[in-house]
């Protein structure tokens, strides 16, 4: 144990109680402030603050009604019961409240109000996140489809902690801090996300030309601007020609589009035997890929670089011998237009499947000359590659973060001199 480090189990620190059941349907925007457990999954933040967040769903009930053990106050912490996998059985929000708001725990909570006052406030937003906790919740959940901790069991779960509120407010602080950039970041991505959006549906429909441009748009078949290769029946691969090592080719799947890029380091690798049996659906540099099957259908992704021989799988297609600018080519399948296509004329049930012939006969509205269309997509390009650079310092920051909660967490980086 750490220096200055207590252990305690959450059911000396805590009293335990349920939510007040009530369905997503009868939520509003009338009535009082009700924390269903399907939001607390869907958090991206450790704590929910019931005064500034408006967006909080609303149950319409006589106030009087509810058990006072399930009004959440100020510091209380909100576990989650029922998950769909193991590492969601320990999701959980810590309640800022201090305008004392009445505020309802809801459908699958647990409620954990504070009986010591060992723990700061703002350190329960990040205590229960570490490895070692939540490997208890893992080892206390149950369930086969759906999985979760009782109100019996997460009493035993065991956590550390600095026993000076000093330290643990210098923690908190610390995360926090790294919380707040994080944030910043988020909205600064979806913020650059909306303006090419916005130049999408300028550009891309003629509605503002580039200067030095001029002319008639004119609209051309899918058949007329590229030809479409793909898997035919069965001539995928199977289990046996999957190989574990990074040999042989790539074998691209829905899975490995990401916000129209590949994400060439997640992929299946096939045996090279397999891979030349299919010759015409090679990826090269400039090719736009397709799914046209599957949940995913529609997902397009322009192929701008390979990191190794790639093929695609059944679910996909790849366009080739594209006779446009490739790159503006490979934004007209991701924009609205060309999508709302894809959805007006999909077909199947469980399973909604595209035909390469149904993909030929669409229409796309295309600049006169392949100049505009190289500079419509280089404006485009420029400001993915912006977002790029964005991305991946969130991605950074958000390891930064997990390194500074293991380190900090744990003890082995103290803050505070004892």
């Amino acid at each position: 144990m750490v220096n200055g480090w207590i252990e305690k189990s959450l059911g000396d620190l805590f009293d335990f109680s349920g939510g007040l059941s009530a369905s997503r349907a009868q939520l509003s925007d009338k009535g009082y402030p009700y924390l269903h457990y399907g939001d607390i999954h869907a958090s991206i933040r450790p704590y929910i603050d019931v005064c500034n967040d408006s967006s909080i769903p609303r149950l319409d009930i006589d106030i009087n009604k509810v058990s006072n053990k399930s009004l959440l106050d100020d510091g209380d912490v909100v576990f989650v019961d029922a998950s769909e996998d193991d590492e969601g059985a320990s999701r959980h929000v810590v309640v800022r409240n201090e305008g004392k708001i009445p505020f309802i725990s809801g459908l699958h909570t647990i409620v954990a109000k504070a009986k010591t006052d060992d723990l700061d406030e703002r350190f329960r937003e990040f205590c229960f996140q570490t490895t070692a906790v939540k490997s208890q919740f893992k080892f206390y959940a149950v369930g086969t489809k759906v999985t979760g901790v009782s109100k019996s069991t997460i009493g035993k779960i065991m956590i550390c902690f600095p026993k000076s509120k000093t330290e643990q407010r210098a923690i908190a602080a610390a995360l926090s801090d790294a919380d707040e950039y994080i944030a910043m970041l988020e909205k600064l991505i979806a913020k650059k996300r909306a303006v090419k959006q916005g130049a999408m549906q300028e550009l891309l429909t003629g509605k503002r030309r580039l200067p030095g441009f001029e002319g008639e748009w004119m609209e051309k078949k899918v058949i007329e601007l590229a030809k479409i290769f793909g898997r035919i029946g069965f001539r995928g691969y199977t289990k046996q020609d999957i190989v574990k090592e990074k040999q042989g080719a790539i074998s691209l799947s829905p899975s490995n589009i990401e916000n129209g890029k590949v994400n060439f380091y997640n992929s299946t690798y096939i045996s090279w035997e397999k891979y030349k049996e299919s010759p015409e659906i090679i990826l090269q540099v400039g090719d736009v890929v397709l799914v046209k099957t599957g949940s995913t259908f529609g997902k397009t992704a322009y192929i701008d670089f390979l990191p190794w021989e790639a093929t695609i799988n059944p679910q996909m297609v790849v366009f080739k011998e594209i006779t446009t600018d490739s790159r503006f080519f490979g934004y007209l399948l991701a924009f609205d237009e060309f999508q709302k296509q894809i959805n007006d004329t999909i077909v199947g049930g469980a399973i909604p499947t595209l035909s390469q012939a149904q993909v030929y006969k669409f229409i796309l509205k295309i600049p006169p000359t392949v100049a505009e269309q190289a500079a419509i997509a280089t404006v485009l390009s420029d400001m993915d590659a912006e977002i790029d650079v964005l991305t991946a310092k969130l991605e950074k920051a958000r390891r930064i973060k997990q390194g500074m909660m293991s380190e900090l967490l744990s003890g082995r980086i103290r803050l505070i001199k004892e």
